[in-house]
């Protein structure tokens, strides 16, 4: 009767928490995920704040002229409009959005070591510039000012209370090298049989050893290296020489240059026929037939019928509101370009796992965690196919791939024929053996991409949309060619159904992935699953009319669970669901829907997955000074989307649902408790446990602005 009285007590949407864990009825505020999605990765995070900082500069010019222009004279201000019942609802709402939204311009500065070692002196090198090199060489030196080796805590010292970390005996100090620990372990020398960082790693003790001289040498293991080389090194690294040839326009494209060509032959065609006509129309005498009071009737009837079918019928409206033409292969002036099909490898992908791209939390060591947890089909981060012809190292780090991942992809965005095509052309013959897929993203809603023509823009635009894949598929030969799209742009206009069918039978897709929410909808309603069926439902019939192979088709949207995952797979028809928001909240989602159970993980076990985290990071972003607080950055960003997880041993109605906000509520232990926290500080102290203190220069700031605590606020 308590649980049914507490259930009753709870507001709608919140999570029914048992009542012994409720310590406050007060439901927290959830996460803005919309506002706090509005960047992708580094390269759209800086162009966002330098658009923010031109739009602050125009602000405070115009500003600057309003007061030069007032003088001393002005007049006295205004009196204070009153504001009706209605604005000020709608004035509090747009303040609190503002309080829940992003932090903007968030900066992650680079830590550096008191004294810098030369890394080729650090990897037992000879530094060619040793005169003019500006970082020491004296090692001694550099070793007597290095921090302290830091050690990892094996599980078996992890527990769910304080300190949550069984402190570790360290190794006698030497009295030469106080800085190093010789019983400690290189996470990454480990792994890999060799460490990058050399001497520079804060990990040394794990593969240094002291010189009969008394000096310090390196430990390398070659033959372990080697044998553990096809399962650890990391894929996809570009060559030598090729930002060079990107930057300088030396890199060939020949198959870009000649379909760009035909496009531009075709464009010339079209406008000299429709000159011609125009002439033709111009020169020809205006003589028009009155029509009979039948033929008037018939012409209003069918003006009628095409107003009232306009939704299903035409292409969605363009931006400016103007409709498009219908459908119609026959309009459409791409180049008579064949898609060779069955050049293409076929994605036989029903029942796998897919990992959405996910941007900044979606990086390797995420999905190396989420492969480790049973995750099949796993995609890089969103890459600008602009930045990639302009050989952004940055952009070149997204398509990094781990030999761990089964089946991997990366994703490609942009607004037009000449730099998809061209970017597609240069990934396949660069990475095309480590590449299982390519996807293009018609579904990415920021303000950023949108206005730009690019992501879900390109759904308003078939004509367009049909030149890039098209040109994509022959620039990526044999490599599928996958397509994420959204139901639509404008909320209540769902278009997929009419596109779909021409992505996968006529522009050549190899799969196609629907996310169940309009570009307008963003994350503000629940994922339309009904729609999705019809879609499905659609595009399995046209190809069945053709007589031609269906195609994978993943849906996307609101799975938090097996169950959910399971529903969506029987009720819609769908190959399977891609998982985005799910799996940043609980990577270990893909365990649950494989084995088809709801997981009630312990605190201790989420504790040991942060020590995952940590070592795939170390293995990624490097053991050195640098690595550790950038492993410790994108771990904290892994924290701010972890910390949402209610565990379900909490819940009186089973599975948890990801758009429910929790009361204020304690775990079933202290740990447990400390995992929930949205306090960032909090998240920063579980990265000390297995990545050592943070500096004191450092701290963060996490992404979204209702996770962010200023020093005044205590920790709840």
């Amino acid at each position: 009767m308590a649980a049914v009285e507490t259930r009753r007590a709870l507001p709608p949407g919140v999570a029914p928490v048992k009542p012994e864990y409720i310590i406050s009825f007060r439901p927290t505020t959830l996460p803005d995920d919309d506002s706090a999605e509005g960047s992708t990765n580094q390269s759209v995070e800086r162009a966002s704040a330098l658009n923010d900082a031109a739009h602050a500069g125009e602000k405070r010019e115009a500003d600057a002229d309003a007061d030069a222009e007032e003088g001393d004279d002005t007049e006295p201000p205004v009196k204070k409009q009153k504001l009706s019942g209605a604005q000020r609802k709608r004035l509090a709402r747009e303040e609190k959005k503002a309080k829940r939204g992003a932090n903007k311009n968030r900066k992650f500065g680079m830590v550096h070591e008191e004294v810098e070692l030369c890394w080729k002196v650090a990897m037992g090198e000879t530094c060619e510039f040793a005169e003019k090199c500006r970082f020491t060489h004296a090692i001694k030196s550099y070793l007597s000012t290095k921090s302290r080796d830091l050690k990892i805590p094996p599980s078996s010292a992890l527990t769910a209370s304080p300190p949550y970390v069984t402190p570790l005996e360290s190794g006698d100090v030497d009295p030469e090298y106080t800085s190093i620990d010789f019983t400690t372990k290189c996470p990454v020398f480990e792994e890999q049989g060799v460490c990058r960082a050399g001497l520079k790693c804060r990990f040394l003790g794990g593969h240094v050893k002291k010189t009969e001289e008394g000096g310090i040498q390196v430990v390398t293991d070659p033959e372990r290296e080697q044998q553990l080389k096809d399962s650890t090194q990391e894929l996809n690294y570009p060559r030598p020489g090729l930002f060079k040839e990107i930057r300088t326009k030396k890199y060939p494209t020949p198959v870009t240059d000649e379909y760009l060509k035909a496009l531009q032959d075709k464009q010339r065609d079209n406008e000299k026929k429709e000159k011609e006509l125009k002439a033709e129309n111009d020169a020809a005498p205006a003589t028009a037939t009155p029509l009979t009071d039948a033929e008037t009737v018939e012409e209003q009837e069918g003006n009628t019928v095409s107003s009232t079918t306009a939704e299903s019928d035409v292409k969605p409206s363009k931006p400016n509101g103007t409709p498009s033409q219908p459908f119609d292969q026959s309009q459409d002036d791409s180049p008579d370009v064949p898609l060779r099909p069955v050049e293409k490898k076929r994605l036989h992908w029903s029942g796998k796992t897919y990992l959405a791209p996910l941007t900044t939390a979606g990086n390797l060591p995420f999905r190396r965690l989420c492969v480790s947890f049973g995750a099949d089909i796993t995609c890089g981060e969103m890459g600008l196919a602009s930045s990639f012809l302009n050989a952004s190292r940055e952009e070149f780090s997204l398509i990094r791939r781990h030999p761990s991942e089964k089946i991997f992809g990366i994703q490609l965005a942009g607004n037009k024929p000449s730099t998809l095509v061209p970017s597609a052309e240069m990934l396949a013959k660069e990475f095309g053996s480590n590449l299982d897929f390519v996807d293009l993203n018609c579904g990415c809603p920021i303000d950023l991409v949108f206005k730009n023509g690019a992501g879900s823009a390109l759904l308003d635009q078939p004509s367009k949309l049909g030149k890039i894949l098209i040109g994509m598929n022959r620039a990526l030969g044999e490599i599928p060619l996958t397509v994420k799209i959204r139901t639509g742009v404008r909320d209540g206009r769902n278009t997929a159904h009419r596109l779909m069918p021409r992505v996968g039978k006529e522009w050549g897709a190899s799969a196609i992935t629907i996310h169940g929410r309009t570009r307008q909808q963003r994350y503000t309603k629940l994922a339309n699953w009904d729609y999705i069926k019809h879609c499905v439902e659609t595009l399995r019939t046209s190809a069945a009319d053709d007589d031609l192979p269906p195609i994978p088709i993943f849906g996307g949207g609101d799975c938090y669970s097996s169950q959910s995952y399971w529903e969506a797979v029987d009720n819609t028809g769908v190959d399977g669901v891609m998982v985005a928001r799910g799996a940043l909240i609980k990577p270990w989602i893909f365990t649950e829907i494989k084995e088809k159970r709801e997981w009630d993980i312990s605190s201790r076990e989420r504790l040991d997955i942060i020590k995952q985290y940590a070592e795939y990071g170390l293995n990624h972003f490097g053991a050195d000074t640098a690595g550790v607080n950038t492993t410790r950055r994108y771990l904290c960003e892994a924290l701010s989307f972890q910390y949402r997880y209610i565990p379900i041993g909490l819940l009186e109605r089973l599975p948890g649902k990801m758009n429910e906000r929790p009361p204020v509520y304690r775990g079933r232990d202290e740990l447990e408790t400390m995992l929930g926290s949205g306090d960032s500080r909090t998240w920063v102290k579980l990265s000390e446990m297995f990545l050592g203190p943070a500096p004191q220069n450092w701290s963060f700031t996490p992404k979204h602005k209702s996770n962010a605590y200023g020093d005044e606020e205590a920790q709840g």
